[in-house]
């Protein structure tokens, strides 16, 4: 991978004072200059596009809510955004490791059920469709909260993507990201369940 362009210290010092101005062109230039690049650190960590995307978003959102607290004395602004997108990447990697867990232990705990409780509660039976209802609920806490936040707020609450952007206080491409990998995913998990809705 090419290394990312070298911003001179002037250059670098008025865009730090655009973001700091608010200035979503200086955002947007920033975007352009290093996306790639921290797009490249996350993918060598996770190994997953969808995730390392979801890390760039992640850390342009920091970088953005963050701005005003870099300062110039404890280094250059591309080290410190790459420190912001390695970190994320590493929780990422922590939360699906930690997602693999806890579906090891379900699926032990299932297989150690079943036979003796084929079927489902009771209360489960009497709701009609009641299989659909427990994989969309199992698929939606599979999510990563920043994904399963962005979708319930528009599928439960019916927020348009500038209504989450202004209640989470992200940039609107930031949500749009969130929600198009968390409906991949989602889609994918839920692949299996066509037939109950045929």
């Amino acid at each position: 991978m090419t290394q990312p362009k070298r911003l001179s210290q002037e250059a670098e010092r008025t865009l730090i004072r655009r973001l700091k101005a608010r200035d979503e062109r200086a955002l947007e230039e920033l975007y352009d200059l290093l996306a790639p690049w921290v797009l490249g650190l996350a993918f060598r960590i996770l190994q997953d596009e969808d995730e390392a995307e979801e890390v760039v978003a992640d850390a342009f959102a920091q970088v953005w809510r963050r701005v005003d607290k870099h300062e110039s004395e404890r280094g250059p602004l591309v080290p410190w955004i790459l420190a912001i997108a390695r970190n994320r990447a590493l929780d990422a990697l922590r939360r699906r490791r930690r997602s693999w867990r806890k579906a090891q232990r379900w699926e032990r705990a299932l297989s150690a059920q079943q036979g003796a409780d084929a079927g489902p509660a009771l209360h489960e039976a009497s709701v009609p469709g009641w299989p659909l209802h427990r994989e969309v609920h199992a698929a939606l806490a599979a999510l990563p909260e920043e994904q399963r936040r962005v979708v319930l707020l528009a599928y439960f609450e019916g927020l348009t993507h500038s209504e989450i952007a202004r209640r989470l206080d992200q940039p609107l491409g930031t949500v749009k990201t969130r929600l198009r990998i968390a409906h991949q995913k989602l889609s994918a998990a839920l692949d299996h369940l066509r037939d109950w809705t045929a």
